[in-house]
């Protein structure tokens, strides 16, 4: 009778330790951080920017040649605008965003979120909000469509 007992009580444990899964983590504790990433010399990215009150709003096909943006097209109509007057000039590369959204950080921003990709750890979202309580003072970048090198494929579909 004992020796059934256990039986059923080593059944119970290798179960329930199986439900675990090899990631899990203790509740409070920290999600695993993305990787490092480092920006490199060449690489092609879509963004939009669509939050506050700011000239470069719209979409964006971007190529990065040399660490400098070499080539922007706008695909929607406000991105479109923007590189037809020239706002397009203002676009950042990756590099930059990140580090205008590390100096508001710094500066007190009250809200800076830089979501990264979990394989590289280049960003794909970010976010600053100077003032919780002001109005139009975000700045919201989604990026998509990373590539590293002068090769990236097909282009996105603008859209109308």
């Amino acid at each position: 009778m004992h020796f059934r007992g256990v039986l059923y009580g080593v059944i119970l444990l290798t179960a329930a330790a199986g439900c675990a899964g090899p990631a899990a983590t203790p509740a409070g504790a920290p999600a695993p951080s993305a990787p490092a990433w480092t920006e490199p010399a060449n690489y092609r990215f879509t963004f939009e920017s669509a939050c506050g009150e700011q000239p470069l709003i719209g979409r964006f096909r971007v190529d990065v040649a040399n660490g400098v943006v070499d080539r922007t097209r706008g695909l929607d109509e406000a991105g479109r605008r923007a590189v037809m007057l020239r706002i397009g000039n203002l676009v950042p590369t990756l590099g930059q965003m990140v580090a205008d959204a590390e100096q508001a950080r710094a500066d007190g921003a009250d809200e800076v979120v830089i979501e990264r990709d979990p394989a590289d750890g280049h960003p794909v979202a970010i976010r600053v909000d100077q003032e919780r309580n002001a109005v139009d003072d975000e700045t919201c970048y989604t990026i998509s469509d990373y590539t590293i090198g002068g090769s990236a494929g097909p282009e996105p579909t603008p859209s109308r």
